[in-house]
């Protein structure tokens, strides 16, 4: 392994400080670049115009000791967590992340650093899993459940299925005993599923899990292309997705509106009753921080969005991995600091937007958990001239109106510094709000 170069300059700008807020940067660094080529990727439509050359991109040296050095220079706190995704991140190779620790360990200054890498996990073999474990890398794994319903649009670029190498990574994970969890996206084809893919997950040893609505359109592509002036910005980001005088329709593989909140309230019923405190489902521990008062930690869920960037191959910021188009690009680390990046007033004009919601939305008795959805998801005309709705509004009104009695037994729990999982003494007997079914 080659030494380290002299470490380039850092930046001189009184600006270029921690943020009193900590943000997350997710890093790509070979773009979205992937092996596979899934059905629902929304990614895939962005290669001709930002992968034009043959090959992988990959992250130059220069910017990946920027990155490092600056990000870390922004974070507040004695813990930061980097976060590597794709397209598929291991296409990079080992020997970028060996520099990725190399400088983490020159610009750290004793600082704890936590690395995350989200992979479709079909390149995962022993030597990728003695290296996770060794430096202790969270893996997350995409994994849309049994055979069937994982093949269905899981393809790589031969439309070829692709479950048994997931399968062989998820084999290798345990082996090394590299801790992960699972990212399952919701569509068409397991939607009804519910519970054979949540006890397929448990049984594969995921104690974390992430449910991930696949919510896209049939003519995403031509309206990004050409239905939008990309030299103009757009204040707000739900326009990236303009239904105005155009017939849009979701893609075929997308559940129907209902289908997310039908699936996430299925899996509640079970969880609630004997895995409280032994499996985690982001959704379910997103929600008890709303019902307790709490922001939800969950971008999509929040009032704001836009401390959650997205760093491409090149040094490219944008506010958001659903709007890496030309007009969101907030600019390049190699020009200006991460933290200058993140303060921009684009930056939070784009995360104000987020705020801005339509009537029916406002005096809705679920608004507190879902606060409109992710802007991504409102494309659903509710008034003229006025903000979306988000596809996915009934949904959520399902599923946060289903759970609200056991969340409201749960949020007492936790505010009387009681475990939430004592909800699950009673199972048989039904939750009552404000009651302690004792």
């Amino acid at each position: 392994m080659p030494p380290l170069p002299t470490p380039i300059p850092a930046f001189t700008s009184p600006r270029a400080a921690p943020w009193s807020q900590p943000f997350q940067v997710m890093a790509k660094p070979v773009g979205a670049r992937c092996n596979l080529q899934c059905r629902y990727c929304y990614y895939l439509e962005k290669e001709p115009a930002f992968y034009p050359a043959a090959g992988v991109p990959r992250m130059s040296e220069a910017t990946l000791e920027i990155f490092v050095r600056d990000y870390l220079a922004s974070q507040p706190g004695e813990e930061v967590a980097f976060a590597w995704q794709g397209g598929e991140p291991t296409l990079a190779g080992r020997p970028f992340f060996e520099r990725v620790l190399e400088h983490q360990r020159h610009y750290g200054a004793g600082r704890r650093i936590v690395n995350s890498l989200q992979t479709n996990g079909t390149l995962l073999d022993d030597a990728w899993g003695e290296f996770l474990a060794e430096h202790r890398f969270l893996v997350g794994l995409s994994l849309d459940g049994p055979r069937t319903m994982h093949d269905g649009y899981r393809v790589d670029r031969g439309g070829r299925p692709t479950w048994e190498k997931v399968m062989r990574g998820l084999r290798v994970l345990k082996k090394h005993r590299v801790e992960f969890n699972t990212l399952t996206v919701v569509h068409r084809r397991n939607y009804r599923h519910a519970l054979e893919v949540y006890d397929f997950l448990r049984e594969t040893g995921s104690g974390f899990m992430q449910f991930i609505p696949l919510v896209e359109l049939k003519s995403a592509a031509e309206e990004k292309a050409g239905g939008l002036d990309h030299g103009q910005p757009v204040e707000n980001p739900a326009a990236l997705i303009p239904l105005g005088g155009v017939k849009a329709a979701v893609a075929d593989e997308c559940a129907p509106p209902e289908g997310f909140g039908e699936f996430l309230g299925t899996i509640f019923d079970r969880w609630v009753r004997r895995d409280v405190g032994r499996i985690f489902v982001q959704h379910f521990d997103v929600a008890l921080n709303a019902w307790v008062g709490r922001t939800p930690p969950l971008c999509v869920y929040q009032e704001r969005c836009g401390r959650a960037l997205v760093l491409e191959h090149n040094g490219d910021l944008y506010a958001c991995d659903h709007f890496v188009f030309p007009h969101h690009r907030l600019g390049n680390l190699h020009q200006t600091p991460i933290a200058d990046l993140g303060n921009d007033p684009a930056t939070a004009r784009f995360g104000a937007a987020k705020a801005r919601l339509p009537r029916v939305c406002l005096h809705c008795p679920v608004r507190f958990a879902c606060n409109g959805d992710c802007p991504k998801h409102r494309f659903v005309c509710s008034e003229p001239g006025g903000p979306g709705v988000s596809y996915l509004c009934a949904s959520y009104r399902r599923f946060f109106t289903h759970i609200d009695p056991a969340m409201q037994r749960m949020a007492a729990l936790v505010l009387a510094g009681r475990p939430a999982d004592e909800i699950m003494a009673h199972p048989g007997q039904p939750i009552q709000p404000g009651s302690d079914n004792r």
